[in-house]
């Protein structure tokens, strides 16, 4: 078997959801390079007929269509699933990648940031995929499922608040429903996994990894010493949509940089020394 046959995606189509920026432009690029057609949405429309240019611009095998979509209302949901079915007939992959958070500290943290956040990461995701189910079963066999991302975080494995509580909490019930989905889908030829990402360089992270001085900076606190890169999100979409990943489902893959291993100090570590 040659690497072609477990990550090529030659005939495959895609959609990535909050695929103009960040994580989302990753993978759309490996899904592309790969030989899919891939569906960019996100709330920003132009911004993903920019990028889908882009994209089609590499001379690579596959496709990107950009356009307009929103999971952070039923209509806005119901609208995007009308959007896919309006430009393809069939569907094999779906990146649930569209988020939100909120930051503020602990004393101050506002109860509308928890209606926004779990809206968008949660239910929206989970309509979405619902509401695609169809389309996926379709697509998918025993030998070839249908495959379901989904992106969750570090934040969502590990106690960690940074003064996003109700995005740590949302990416955790982002974990936890993907394992519930794979286990309710896999009777059905359709894997759910799911990325739990540490720190990228993306628009939600700007703040922090704007520059290079910076993101060396954050790069200081992970266990492998930087932040994450785009080979490292292309390397897990094209292992668990590819043959390769077909026999994966329920899955959190930690691309993090062993942040999802960081605990307390070794108790005895001094004594010693």
């Amino acid at each position: 078997m040659d690497i072609q046959t477990l990550f090529g995606l030659d005939g495959k189509v895609a959609l990535v959801t909050g695929g103009a920026t960040g994580i989302g432009r990753m993978a759309a690029e490996a899904l592309v390079r790969a030989g899919a057609t891939v569906l960019l949405a996100s709330r920003k429309g132009a911004a993903c007929e920019a990028v889908a240019a882009e994209l089609n611009g590499l001379g690579a095998s596959g496709t990107a269509i950009g356009f307009a979509g929103d999971v952070s209302t039923e209509a806005g949901v119901d609208a995007l699933v009308a959007a896919v079915k309006a430009r393809t007939e069939r569907l094999d992959i779906v990146m649930n990648n569209a988020g939100v958070t909120w930051g503020a500290p602990l004393g101050a943290f506002p109860f509308e940031a928890w209606d926004k956040v779990m809206g968008v990461n949660v239910a929206g995701l989970f309509d979405l995929t619902q509401k695609l189910l169809p389309m996926l079963r379709d697509s998918g066999s025993v030998d070839d499922p249908a495959r379901v991302v989904n992106v969750g975080s570090v934040m969502g494995e590990r106690e960690m608040g940074d003064g996003a509580y109700s995005y740590a909490a949302s990416k955790a019930a982002v974990l936890h429903l993907s394992k519930i989905l794979a286990k309710e889908l896999a009777g059905e030829a359709i894997t759910v996994n799911a990325l739990a990402p540490g720190p990228f360089v993306s628009r939600m992270t700007a703040f922090a990894t704007h520059d290079e001085e910076m993101r060396a900076k954050v790069g200081q606190d992970v266990p492998l010493g930087r932040v994450g890169r785009d080979e490292d999100i292309a390397g897990c979409m094209l292992f668990l949509c590819g043959r390769g990943g077909a026999y994966v489902t329920g899955a959190v893959i930690p691309v993090s940089g062993g942040i999802n291993v960081m605990s307390g100090p070794n108790i005895f570590e001094q004594a010693l020394h």
